[in-house]
């Protein structure tokens, strides 16, 4: 079997739904205008920034284009990166952490988040956001919302707020795998849709035997995805360790909500 989670296999992952007639769009464009068979491709940069942007390279050259959510943080965030991005076509969002950040002081919070999208508006156009998990802090960053609108600062839309995923299927590299239910703490999405894919030849497979609805939105996060071997498994290692730790602190955030 060869190695997953590289970007060979992320290339043969996105051929696979082109050849399915999948079209891509951005998560704006899809609020704006939803295709009837389409994929939001969304990328979270939570760290190894330079991944992000060989990924958005390389769908660029596929004729793709996606979202790619940035964190306020010196791991994700790089000017040159993201107008670089921002270049090749690809939205970009903002991948708030900012209750968690503010360690659950609503108002610090809400004027961090104002601080930093005014800081990334500086650079690109931003219309959507979607949260970051911060599995180490007790705090969700949705709940910023429950107080705030952020329909506000001229944000069209949070994808775990205003995506119905009884009619999208939500696909997500979390812990380096595609059923990473139990190593997730808050990057869950409540679907009538059931699969069972691990790998992602297991995706590729189903897309190939046309058994994945019309509409889906796959999330990756480009960190996990290297063609290197020793960069590859040095992610693997890292996310092993993560997964153990991430499973632990799961259990007891399910238990509270």
């Amino acid at each position: 079997m060869p190695r997953d989670f590289t970007f060979r296999v992320f290339r043969q992952l996105l051929s696979a739904l082109k050849e399915q007639r999948y079209t891509f769009q951005t998560f704006a464009e899809f609020l704006k205008n939803p295709a009837e068979r389409v994929v939001i491709l969304r990328h979270d940069v939570d760290a190894r920034k330079l991944n992000s942007l060989y990924a958005a390279e390389l769908e660029a050259e596929m004729g793709i284009r996606g979202t790619y959510n940035f964190r306020m943080v010196p791991q994700s965030y790089d000017e040159g990166v993201i107008q670089r991005i921002s270049a090749l076509g690809h939205e970009i969002g903002y991948h708030y952490e900012d209750l968690a950040m503010a360690h659950g002081d609503m108002k610090k919070a809400i004027t961090l988040f104002e601080q930093h999208l005014s800081t990334l508006r500086r650079l690109v156009k931003v219309e959507t956001i979607c949260m970051h998990g911060s599995p180490l802090s007790r705090h969700d960053n949705r709940n910023m919302w429950k107080e705030h609108d952020y329909r506000k600062y001229g944000i069209i839309g949070e994808p775990y707020l205003d995506l119905d995923f009884s009619s999208i299927l939500y696909l997500t590299d979390t812990g380096r795998m595609w059923d990473g239910d139990k190593v997730s703490i808050r990057d869950r999405v409540k679907g009538k849709q059931k699969f069972q894919f691990h790998s992602t030849f297991d995706i590729i497979q189903g897309i190939k035997k046309e058994a994945l609805p019309d509409q889906l939105m796959i999330n990756v996060h480009p960190q996990r995805w290297e063609d290197r071997f020793l960069s590859w498994f040095s992610e693997k290692a890292l996310q092993s360790i993560k997964n153990v730790i991430k499973r632990a602190i799961g259990k007891n955030y399910l238990k509270l909500n």
